[in-house]
């Protein structure tokens, strides 16, 4: 019996109910924030890797704090104001849709925003924001390994002289997404909904509603990243030029295995997935935020499943073996 009330106290508990509404209405910034948690512990990982180069570890290091602090900064920012126009379509449909759009992404006996069809498009603007700025913030990421080497890493290099310069930098991060967010959010909701009145979004919404777009997203952004990583990190002048082909090994060994172990771990929690919403429905069933917790589960199980391989299984992993490729290709030079 105490058992009993126990499950229904967890499925009903109003922290998780918000958690997983943040997660449907923010996804962008409820990943982004899930790799800036799992981040904190990836250093760890890495300096953990053993046989390995020290000032390669440190490379690493400085890649994973650079490319989390980025992708949070920039991704807070853009998806609240993404979100906003967003829920100003799913609280006034009719203001923001044509007449037709609505008959074709609804469901039966269900609001709008519980349909697939129109969750799939939502989340693809949301989704999509990350793989749209994967080119950006990999330039990003790649300017900062070098201050950051010198800021955190090397511990005799200019200590006072770094720690002045840091909280500049938060303070530019700051004001930037002071300036990303704006009153009118009426233009921003009206563009996205033309966008989702075009016939062409509404049949690609058809397609692929049923698929596992939370993971196909995020992937495709993973994969982008890592090349523009790759291609910034080659043509940067503040990386020894000794230092870059390991750093590269490690960023694509990371994205390929990240890829790999995140889909199989995935599909192996499909049913355990599927058993929880089934049982959490059942407790909630009266919430009137249903489909929206339910959403918000489908995208956190893949976030959290990427997060954790690619933060704390993988880098131990890939450092070791980004090295050791180096050395190899070395030898045949």
């Amino acid at each position: 019996m105490n058992v009993k009330l126990t499950g229904q106290t967890f499925y009903k508990n109003k922290l998780l109910h918000k958690g997983l509404e943040f997660a449907a209405n923010k996804s962008g910034t409820f990943m982004a924030g899930a790799a800036l948690a799992f981040s904190t512990l990836r250093p760890l990982s890495i300096l953990a890797t053993p046989k390995t180069d020290r000032e390669n570890k440190k490379l690493a290091c400085a890649k994973s704090i650079a490319s989390a602090g980025i992708n949070y900064t920039i991704m807070y920012g853009l998806t609240n104001i993404l979100a906003k126009g967003i829920k100003g379509i799913e609280e006034n449909p009719n203001t923001y849709l044509k007449p037709n759009t609505i008959k074709k992404l609804e469901e039966a006996g269900k609001p709008l925003s519980a349909s697939k069809k129109y969750q799939f498009i939502a989340q693809l603007y949301k989704l999509g924001l990350a793989v749209a700025m994967a080119i950006p913030k990999s330039a990003l990421t790649c300017a900062l390994i070098p201050p950051i080497m010198n800021s955190f890493l090397n511990k005799n290099k200019n200590k006072n002289k770094n720690h002045q310069q840091q909280p500049q930098i938060l303070k530019i991060n700051s004001e930037t997404n002071k300036k990303l967010s704006f009153k009118g959010l009426n233009p921003l909701s009206k563009g996205i909904g033309k966008s989702m009145d075009n016939p062409t979004m509404q049949k690609m919404a058809d397609r692929f509603k049923d698929t596992n777009y939370a993971m196909h997203i995020p992937v495709i952004g993973d994969i982008l990243a890592t090349g523009a990583f790759i291609h910034q990190t080659n043509k940067s002048k503040k990386i020894k030029e000794d230092r870059k082909k390991v750093l590269n090994y490690n960023a694509a060994i990371s994205t390929g295995l990240s890829i790999g172990a995140s889909y199989v771990v995935d599909k192996a929690l499909d049913k355990p997935t599927e058993k929880f919403i089934k049982k959490f429905s059942e407790v909630n069933k009266d919430a009137p935020k249903l489909a929206k917790y339910v959403e918000g589960i489908k995208i956190a199980k893949p976030t959290l499943i990427m997060g954790s391989i690619y933060y704390l299984t993988i880098p131990l992993v890939s450092t070791f073996w980004a090295e050791r490729i180096d050395n190899k290709r070395g030898k045949k030079e």
